[in-house]
């Protein structure tokens, strides 16, 4: 035996005394299925990033959370916390920054915060309100028994001004690279983009803004720095000299990861937040139009090198149908498309699902719907961006005892899916059930509320499993002095567990036969 060898040796069994060392070997052909099945385990780890919710000074703002309870092997340990975000104002004419200061200009140390929001136990949501265009932005993790399924809520209703409505925006996870077709750079549109870095090291963003005409010519929407632990606001119209009705919006990262949404006010009456859409890909769902919608408009970019001609379908509680006159969709390279829906429900809530055209290509595309509630000074807007299925579970919070509508669809085959409303903030006893959601339709249901209801509560929406996959959303309703003032939020999956390969201890790794 070598002196490579013994070393080797040696290694391994320090390795495996501390770590309980098991090497990851491929498969043969004589393991059993078992052997090789991935197992399915729970998220250690957790970030979210909230944006600042509102410049208005009549802004009220409520932060919701909640980790769902009753996650297997999840633990006994762990925390969930949110803290103040500094806010670091951008201005893209000078291309300066004023760093380290919040909303109203005064200088934070997030480091040295209590937490704003912090959990005590899975199952029980947490709220926290604050006012005024003070509201933080907010950075946190989750760890331990308190990661898998994370969710936080900011609810914003603002009673007056051209801002006025009420947005909400389950907030975000960091990554490299989000699509917000539905956007503007038109002087009625105040549109910002919000990213928030959750590290202790500086990100750099790009912002690429793309009208109907392709690409929007932008010299400062490039290397966009966003310092530690900050969120930077920037206004789209001041990235171009071009005003365009309907943009679509690109954020990636040269370094780092962040968070990002975008802010809509619109002078025209009402404001909300634009979630980031699903990833580009030839069929998209995007759930939960409300019955009462007066008008509906898609906006869909195609995102490769090859144009793209979608069927449109309206899955309704009766059926799946095709809109007369609004049948398919042609939308070139690289382009921003868009088509008027009109008030499409006519009375029934729906889903909009988007299939290659008989014929056409199978190119990906990304898409929003923006959606108007009410008419004329008594009009409110939100937005529903195409979401992927609940592939195991979902969370939204912040649910009342009333006007709350939960629209479940089944694109394919029929699905049964649970769905359990927590205990409240300040008290109640949850409550479960259990839907059967036909394919090819939508159903919108008022959902379950818990006992002795106290507060707000979540709600976890679950498929179970032999069904077809469900793309689910939420509506908010809160109308005030006769505007029917709502938000709108998808349910992508919580991605509460992962996938891990099973692994055996095996040291005949360590074998030198050379």
């Amino acid at each position: 035996m070598n002196r490579t060898t013994l070393s080797l040796i040696a290694a391994a069994t320090a390795l495996a005394a501390v770590t309980g060392f098991a090497a990851l070997t491929a498969p043969d052909t004589g393991g059993t299925a078992a052997a090789q099945t991935l197992a399915r385990l729970p998220v250690e780890r957790t970030s979210q990033l909230c944006p600042a919710p509102s410049v208005s000074d009549v802004a009220e703002t409520t932060y919701t959370s909640i980790t769902p309870a009753g996650t297997a092997d999840a633990g006994t340990e762990g925390s969930a916390e949110l803290t103040e975000s500094v806010v670091t104002l951008v201005d893209a004419a000078d291309d300066k920054a004023k760093n380290g200061t919040d909303a109203a200009g005064t200088k934070k140390d997030p480091a040295k915060d209590k937490p704003f929001v912090s959990l005590k136990e899975p199952g029980k949501p947490v709220s926290v309100e604050a006012s005024g265009a003070e509201a933080p932005a907010l950075v946190g993790t989750a760890t331990g028994r308190f990661a898998p399924g994370w969710t936080t809520q900011q609810t914003t209703t603002v009673s007056v001004g051209d801002a006025r409505g009420v947005l909400g925006l389950s907030c975000t996870a960091p990554d490299t690279d989000f699509w917000f077709p539905g956007t503007s750079t038109e002087r009625s549109r105040q549109d910002y983009v919000h990213l928030t870095n959750p590290d202790d090291t500086a990100a750099v963003a790009d912002i690429e803004l793309y009208g109907k005409d392709g690409a929007v010519k932008s010299e400062v929407g490039e290397g966009i720095p966003v310092p530690a632990r900050s969120s930077v606001p920037v206004l789209l119209s001041t990235l171009t000299t071009v005003a365009e009705a309907d943009v679509t919006v690109h954020v990636t990262t040269r370094s780092g990861r962040v968070g990002a949404a975008v802010r809509v006010a619109d002078s025209a009456g009402g404001s909300d937040w634009l979630a980031a859409a699903a990833d580009p890909a030839s069929r998209l769902v995007l759930p939960g139009i409300p019955a009462d919608a007066t008008d509906v408009r898609l906006v869909a970019f195609a995102t490769g090198s090859d144009d793209a001609d979608l069927k449109v379908q309206l899955a309704g509680a009766d059926g799946t149908i095709t809109p007369a006159g609004s049948e398919s969709l042609h939308i070139k390279s690289q382009m921003t498309a868009t088509l008027e829906l009109a008030d499409i429900t006519k009375g029934q809530a729906g889903s909009l699902i988007l299939t290659p055209a008989e014929g056409g290509r199978a190119a990906p595309v990304v898409a929003a719907l923006r959606v108007v509630r009410g008419k004329g000074d008594k009009r409110e807007i939100a937005f529903i961006p195409a979401t992927a299925p609940i592939a195991s579970r979902s969370t939204v919070a912040d649910n009342r005892a009333k006007g709350s509508t939960l629209s479940l669809t089944a694109p394919g085959a029929t699905a049964k899916v649970k769905v359990t409303a927590s205990a409240g903030t300040g008290g109640g006893e949850p409550a479960e059930k259990t839907y059967t959601v036909k394919g090819g339709t939508t159903l919108a249901v008022t959902p379950p509320v818990p006992g002795g209801l106290k507060g707000s509560y979540a709600l976890t929406v679950e498929p179970e499993p032999g069904g077809g996959p469900v793309h689910a959303a939420r509506t908010l309703a809160l109308p005030e002095d006769g505007v029917p003032m709502f938000t709108v939020q998808t349910l992508p999956d919580d991605r509460g567990t992962v996938s891990v390969p099973k692994a055996r201890e095996d040291l005949s790794i360590l074998d030198d036969r050379g």
